[in-house]
């Protein structure tokens, strides 16, 4: 009985975190209707932080043990401002939302080379055809890139930052809740040093503020609080491989929300990304 639970639990935490994490690019999207993407970002940061400030406060939860707070920092850098912030300077610089999350595909294959010494080439197969799938999903897009060179150095930077940010924050052992906010801090920081040489300006409107309010508080709290439990209680390639359900996720809310339908080769595309973490999933059980 206690394993079902435990098993239950795991199934309810990983699809939350899918759910509300692949919401974040459809709100993302209507709050960069009302303002600058730096405004948003610096905003969403600065909110994301004073709340989790409070909470901290209000459960009498410390900051990160002494001794190891730069480090948290500097991981938080990587793994929260550095890979947003180039994620935003790729897209900004010309790299199209599809070729950055076929770029940013990698990350599961990538984390499998860095991590794991001995792995199953069938594990590996099955990251190469979710990433294929996910190549598919996004093609329209791909075909109509014409991606300058630094939007690529800073689509290359995104990547690297999420993928060994990833790594180093799987050996934190504490709380993450002890560790977001100092992150979260780093991030701010990152930002407000940015903010001089990039347009800054938002709509003070409701439009605008549901956006910035669900990105802050439910993206950048909630959803990123159950990415590191997940991150520290299990395989990380099979964490970081959860990120090829979130386009399949969005897809849908696209179409369900604001009603963008998917043409015959995203849906082939969608297939080949569920094949393929199928593959991943059953290899890295066997491994565990």
């Amino acid at each position: 009985m206690t394993l079902d639970k435990s098993v239950w639990g795991s199934l309810a935490s990983t699809s939350l975190f899918v759910l509300l994490w692949s919401s974040g690019a459809i709100f993302a999207r209507l709050g960069l209707d009302h303002a600058s993407p730096f405004a948003f970002l610096t905003l969403r940061f600065a909110l994301a932080c004073g709340t989790l400030l409070l909470v901290c406060g209000w459960r009498r939860q410390g900051l990160p043990e002494r001794g190891s707070r730069l480090k948290v920092a500097g991981i938080g850098l990587l793994l929260i401002g550095g890979y947003t912030i180039c994620y935003l300077l790729a897209l900004d610089h010309g790299l199209t939302p599809g070729v950055l999350a076929a770029l940013l595909g990698v990350q599961p294959i990538l984390t499998l080379l860095v991590m794991e010494r001995r792995f199953p080439l069938a594990r590996l197969l099955g990251l190469a055809i979710a990433l294929g799938g996910l190549v598919l999903l996004v093609w329209q897009s791909i075909g109509q890139a014409q991606a300058s060179t630094l939007g690529l150095v800073y689509g290359f930077a995104s990547l690297g930052s999420m993928t060994f940010g990833a790594i180093l924050q799987k050996g934190l052992k504490q709380s993450p809740m002890q560790l977001l906010p100092v992150q979260y801090g780093a991030s701010l920081l990152a930002c407000l040093l940015l903010v001089p040489y990039k347009p800054f300006h938002f709509e003070a409107t409701l439009d605008f503020a549901i956006p910035l309010l669900w990105l802050a508080l439910v993206i950048s709290v909630l959803a990123q609080l159950l990415l590191y439990r997940l991150m520290q209680a299990g395989n990380l390639v099979n964490v970081t491989s959860l990120f090829y359900l979130v386009p399949v996720v969005t897809a849908a809310m696209d179409y369900l929300f604001l009603g963008n339908a998917l043409a015959p080769l995203g849906m082939a595309g969608m297939g080949g990304i569920l094949a393929g973490l199928v593959l991943v999933f059953s290899m890295g059980k066997r491994n565990d």
